[in-house]
């Protein structure tokens, strides 16, 4: 099926309508603390990056994740990352997050050798783990969103799973499950049904929940079998 021209303002769910500012203005919180690192080497380390435009954190929808992943891996240590990103409607700064998400497993990975990490995101924060991995944001619209490298074999040798949430890549055909590689098999692509961002869905209120659903306890239900092996 021929893929349509898209802009960012389309993929995106900018506020082209009134309806859309509506639903991001009433459905996301003021602030949104991220996890905290309690333990400087965890037995998993959740890398997230938060959506367009909500504040700087892991997100609603991170916190909700990792909340139900550290609920599904009894007494192991899990701490959280926020990745580092304007978040912004200038689609350009998310290969900032790629990049900076790669520094810091770098960085982590050189001093945790035990540690396993897991790449999550939402919406805009999704498709810098498409980059992670090696999936070219918005099909072939790369340049509407930046671009970055994929992580290199030996950092991505160190991830054991991938959940994302509201992934514009979905939306043409090229979900998370698609990663080959060292990722292969390991990752989890959630869409809410009608959600404009990732499917052919016109209910651009279906992006906005991800966090009250069951996705986040689908998700981490997911990786913590990935997780156990």
């Amino acid at each position: 099926m021929a893929t349509p021209t898209m802009t960012p303002a389309r993929i995106f769910g900018i506020a082209s309508t009134a309806v859309v500012t509506a639903a991001l203005t009433l459905l996301t919180p003021a602030t949104v603390a991220p996890a905290a690192h309690a333990d400087p080497c965890p037995d998993v380390d959740v890398v997230f990056a938060r959506g367009t435009s909500e504040p700087a954190g892991i997100g609603r929808v991170g916190q909700a994740f990792v909340d139900n992943l550290q609920g599904q891996l009894g007494g192991r240590s899990v701490s959280a990352y926020a990745v580092n990103y304007p978040a912004t409607y200038d689609f350009l700064g998310a290969a900032d997050g790629a990049a900076d998400a790669a520094n810091y497993i770098a960085n982590r990975a050189a001093a945790c050798p035990a540690t396993k990490f897991v790449l999550g995101g939402y919406s805009q924060g999704a498709a810098i783990v498409d980059m992670l991995v090696g999936i070219p944001p918005l099909g072939n619209k790369v340049g509407d969103v930046g671009s970055a490298p994929p992580l290199p074999g030996s950092l991505a040798n160190r991830v054991a799973g991938l959940a994302v949430f509201g992934n514009p890549s979905t939306k043409f055909s090229i979900p998370i499950t698609s990663a080959g590689g060292a990722f292969a098999g390991k990752g989890i692509d959630l869409c809410n049904d009608g959600d404009p961002i990732c499917s052919r869905g016109r209910n651009p209120f279906a992006h906005t929940d991800y966090e009250k659903g069951p996705g986040p306890a689908q998700a981490a239900g997911f990786i913590a079998g990935l997780l156990v092996v």
